[in-house]
């Protein structure tokens, strides 16, 4: 997949694929899944890393120095704010900065940036340590500011918390750690953003 549409992926655990294989990363799975639908999409591009937080993508960002521009870029991030309790007010604020910065890897094309929400770690055995009514309630708060900034910029906003969801009554869709999305799930996230993305290439 080296001579199609360029693809950049943002974000952290969730997209650099904690747990899973390089070839069950959402992203690599979207790719080949565009190609097979006559969409030909380069191997992706991953600027991602398991805890990082939005600011902390942001810094890595601006140290890579990137002046290239992709075809598609992916934004998938927030949890780990969530996670260590940092304020919906200062992520609000970053993950706009980070949208803008998504836009303009674009070549300021909303058209081709595409948000995916944060699936409820709170239904996953690890998550069910803590309230999980808490942590769903607080994944709910974080992905609506995420969908109402997202959609105001005119970009698509694909939710897969409810696929996140159905784990609590299969295992099958979490990994070996007990925490993030296996394979298999990611492969529903991909089934779920793949008929999106076709809708904005194809006539």
């Amino acid at each position: 997949m080296s001579n199609g549409l360029s693809y950049l992926a943002l974000g952290d655990s969730y997209t650099i694929g904690e747990s899973v294989t390089e070839d069950q990363r959402w992203p690599v799975q979207l790719a080949k899944s565009l190609t097979s639908n006559g969409i030909a999409v380069s191997q992706p591009q991953i600027i991602a890393k398991t805890g990082w937080t939005t600011d902390e993508l942001k810094a890595k960002i601006v140290s890579e120095n990137i002046t290239k521009k992709y075809d598609w870029v992916s934004l998938l991030i927030g949890v780990n704010n969530q996670y260590r309790g940092r304020s919906v007010e200062e992520f609000r604020k970053q993950y706009v900065d980070l949208l803008e910065t998504a836009i303009q890897f674009s070549g300021n094309r909303p058209h081709y940036v595409f948000v995916v929400s944060i699936p409820d770690w709170g239904v996953t055995p690890f998550g069910r340590n803590s309230p999980k009514k808490s942590i769903s309630e607080q994944i709910d708060l974080f992905n609506a500011i995420k969908k109402e900034e997202t959609e105001k910029r005119g970009i698509l906003f694909v939710d897969i918390t409810p696929i996140s969801r159905q784990a609590i009554n299969d295992p099958s869709l979490i990994a070996e750690d007990g925490l993030h999305p296996s394979g298999k799930m990611y492969q529903l996230w991909t089934e779920k953003i793949v008929p999106e993305l076709l809708k904005k290439v194809k006539p």
